[in-house]
């Protein structure tokens, strides 16, 4: 892929080689027109946007850069499922059908674009290019969790499902990238009352006050049932809040909050 004429530091701008967009193509829509609605992050040139036109029913390709936008529309003008819009993917109002997300996100808006995708009630699955450490985190695979991916997980499952090296970048990144799923369950595993006490019971866990999990947990319930659910959780007193997966805190979260 040549390297492009125009990049944009402020944007965070990486485009992306065309053997890693057919992989991350692949993995946001196995099946041709398989999702009905489909929302591109960051369109750039047009080379995911290419291979994910055929895998969708409709394509909104939305791209920041007002440089790139002339070509992109010329490009997929032919094409009349395929939507170009010139902004800024955040401005956008989630739509109220199901709909997926994908793209190669700027690695410095990562979180902000993660935010609305799980503030996005309709939303079926986000298949995310994001920096390799921040997709590690995200998932456990570093062997912690995170207050957000525990946050959610009720409604939210989130998998690390791939990663890309550097150098599939023009301009080349400093960092190798990873590429996260983010799947809402078709069935929360907590209704909303539920899910009301599983935030606020996540959230003081993490909060660090009392010096540990344990004593977190012990400020708002007995410490003989934050005993008996560390127990069931088969958890020792001590462990790290980041060590605890979101299966474990299920376990808590059903003893202490019955």
């Amino acid at each position: 892929m040549a390297r492009p004429t125009h990049v944009s530091r402020a944007l965070s701008q990486n485009f992306l080689a065309d053997r890693a967009a057919a992989r991350l193509a692949r993995l946001a829509a196995p099946h041709p027109r398989q999702v009905p609605l489909l929302l591109e992050v960051g369109a750039g040139k047009g080379a995911l946007t290419e291979l994910l036109a055929p895998r969708c029913e409709r394509l909104h390709a939305y791209e920041i850069d007002p440089r790139l936008t002339p070509a992109l529309r010329a490009r997929f003008t032919d094409r009349p499922h395929v939507r170009v819009l010139d902004g800024d993917f955040l401005d956008a109002r989630p739509p109220h059908t199901p709909f997926s997300v994908a793209g190669n996100v700027p690695f410095s808006r990562t979180a902000a674009i993660v935010d609305w995708c799980l503030r996005a009630p309709a939303l079926t699955d986000a298949t995310l290019l994001t920096q390799l450490e921040y997709a590690r985190k995200r998932t456990g695979d570093y062997g912690s969790w995170t207050l957000l991916t525990v946050r959610s997980w009720p409604r939210h499952e989130w998998r690390l499902v791939g990663r890309v090296g550097r150098r599939s970048f023009r301009p080349v990144p400093r960092v190798d990238a990873g590429i996260i799923r983010v799947e809402r369950r078709r069935t929360p595993l907590l209704d909303a009352a539920g899910y009301r006490s599983w935030r606020h019971l996540v959230e003081l866990g993490f909060s660090g006050v009392g010096g540990s999990l344990h004593a977190s947990l012990c400020r708002a319930h007995p410490r003989r049932r934050v005993d008996a659910a560390f127990r069931a959780a088969r958890l020792d007193p001590g462990v790290l809040v980041g060590e605890v997966a979101p299966q474990r805190w299920l376990r808590l979260f059903e003893v202490l909050v019955p």
